[in-house]
């Protein structure tokens, strides 16, 4: 008898546990899922998850919040992301070469020893970034955001050996 009820409390609680796996699914965050499987399946907000060193090339992202998100040693080339915001985010040494960044937050971002050739980052806001070896060669962006950036531009990148103060055109 004894033995039967703890098979049936044993049966109980693993019907009890196949329940809530497949009611409550598990968040983005614990199931080490990848960003562009996510921003597939329409995830908008990848807010302090980690994807440093994932490749992201290519992506077409809008609306997405990604404050403070781990995108350091990131392949961001080629992107297109809009109206969206990075906030305190880690991009250190990610390559957004070729990406266009329209209307994006970057506010407080570690853009340092990031590679942004070619980058179209118009209307996108760069206030407070650490751009401390970061190549911005070719790179559009407003007038204003690059007089502001030329203030505390400095170091060289390392990948590319461009300055950042050279990269900017700062005077």
């Amino acid at each position: 008898m004894k033995v039967n009820i703890i098979k049936s409390i044993r049966g109980l609680a693993a019907l009890i546990l196949a329940l809530v796996l497949v009611l409550v699914p598990l968040s983005a965050k614990g199931a080490n899922l990848s960003a562009r499987q996510l921003i597939n399946d329409g995830t908008s907000d990848l807010s302090a998850m980690d994807f440093s060193g994932q490749n992201l090339a290519e992506l077409e992202i809008s609306n997405m919040n990604l404050t403070q998100t781990n995108l350091s040693n990131t392949d961001l080339r080629n992107m297109v992301i809009t109206d969206s915001t990075i906030t305190d985010a880690n991009l250190q040494g990610a390559d957004f070469s070729y990406s266009i960044a329209y209307k994006v937050n970057f506010k407080g971002a570690d853009l340092s020893d990031a590679v942004l050739v070619e980058a179209i980052l118009l209307g996108s806001r760069l206030d407070d970034v650490n751009i401390t070896g970061t190549d911005f060669s070719d790179a559009v962006l407003d007038r204003l955001q690059v007089q502001n950036l030329c203030t505390r531009a400095s170091g060289v990148n390392s990948k590319t050996g461009v300055e950042t103060r050279e990269s900017l055109g700062c005077r």
